[in-house]
């Protein structure tokens, strides 16, 4: 049976329960583990809510649906879920997904709570449906650059890949190093090798080397060969995109994982919350749990406060961005207008850069903030 459509601007409870729509990518090509930790955190929150009484007594209930990092499949699935009255959307990891999801979200009149894309672009024109929690790339980005200068390095070469992700990164990169004296050498994955790729790192006297490529593939792959490569032994690799935040970068590099610096978004020291949570998330991951998915929880802790405060209609949730004042895992999240940001932004996200410790991979070092 078709589930009919909610009318524009409303939003339904099925039975007693106010529903949120999940954008989170569960299998390949997107990155499962990703999407994991952000499922987690997203379901922990969910628990919470509903053991302090849910919603004015009615339970959260979260709708997940599996983008696969496929941006016609979350479109698709924005449009079901938003067919289905959820309240709200929320999630995505990936960032050219979001921002498909986030422009069908505004097109419907969806609210929609971005829990870890980065595109400053995240939607073409401004908008009030969408709110977003991880910093905008170019904040970010250009946080890792200062480190790249603060450690030495002003000759960085960037494998990379077509991806209007990687592309803006690079672009961030580009002008953030020339504007400093610095120089961005930009190497094609698609065209070569990890053998070709340490050939150019020696010809263009490169003294760091960050990855703006997919996981596993091609990653892994270069790092090796990279490790392996005797006149590469000075030089610094990087993965800005946060590639060794997850197991599976250990598992799969041992030791040649380590010390390799990549953007993380947690303080210096979670809150009295974010302890809490960090413990149940390990119960539930039967790991430690990625800044993701901390990500995912304070997603449902600001849309809980909102529809608590305003209901369940879509319009007064997409009015209530400005006020939100949420205590997270993470410090007091609140939304404003950024320049050239086109949706409502935390402004406060916290942003590490870290890496993997070599005497002891599964302990994080916090190398920079910013």
């Amino acid at each position: 049976m078709n589930t009919p459509l909610s009318p524009p601007g409303s939003a339904r409870t099925e039975g007693s329960s106010v529903r949120i729509g999940a954008l989170v990518p569960l299998t390949r090509p997107g990155w499962v583990e990703a999407g994991q930790h952000l499922l987690a955190g997203l379901e922990l929150a969910v628990r919470d809510v509903n053991d302090a009484g849910g919603i004015g007594g009615r339970p959260l209930e979260l709708v997940v649906r599996d983008t696969a990092a496929d941006p016609h499949r979350a479109s698709a699935a924005v449009d079901e879920l938003a067919g289905l009255g959820v309240a709200a959307l929320a999630g995505e990891y990936h960032s050219v997904v979001a921002r498909t999801a986030a422009a069908r979200a505004d097109a419907l009149g969806l609210p929609y709570l971005c829990s870890s894309a980065v595109l400053d672009a995240l939607t073409e024109q401004p908008t009030r449906w969408v709110a977003r929690l991880p910093p905008p790339q170019s904040r970010g980005w250009r946080t890792y650059a200062d480190f790249l200068l603060g450690a030495g390095h002003s000759r960085v070469a960037v494998a990379t890949q077509p991806s209007v992700y990687w592309a803006t990164g690079t672009r961030i990169l580009r002008e953030y190093l020339a504007a400093r004296g610095g120089t961005v050498i930009e190497l094609d994955m698609s065209a070569l090798t990890p053998a070709a790729v340490c050939d150019e790192l020696v010809e263009n006297r490169a003294t760091a080397l960050l990855l703006l490529v997919g996981h596993p593939e091609p990653a892994v792959p270069l790092v090796k060969a990279v490790r392996r490569d005797r006149r590469l032994a000075e030089i610094m690799t990087g993965a800005p995109a946060g590639q060794p935040e997850f197991a599976e970068w250990a598992t799969l590099l041992g030791d040649d994982g380590a010390a390799i610096p990549f953007l993380r978004y947690l303080p210096e020291r979670l809150s009295p919350l974010g302890a809490r949570v960090e413990t149940a998330l390990r119960d539930r991951l039967a790991e430690a749990p990625s800044f993701v998915a901390f990500e995912g929880y304070d997603t449902i802790a600001v849309l809980a406060d909102v529809l608590r405060s305003h209901g369940a209609d879509r319009a007064r949730t997409a009015e209530s961005w400005p006020r939100v004042a949420v205590e997270g895992t993470r410090g007091l999240i609140r939304f404003s207008r950024t320049p050239g940001i086109s949706v409502w932004q935390w402004a406060g996200t916290p942003i590490q850069v870290v890496d993997r410790d070599p005497v002891e991979p599964d302990r994080f070092r916090v190398l920079h903030t910013g």
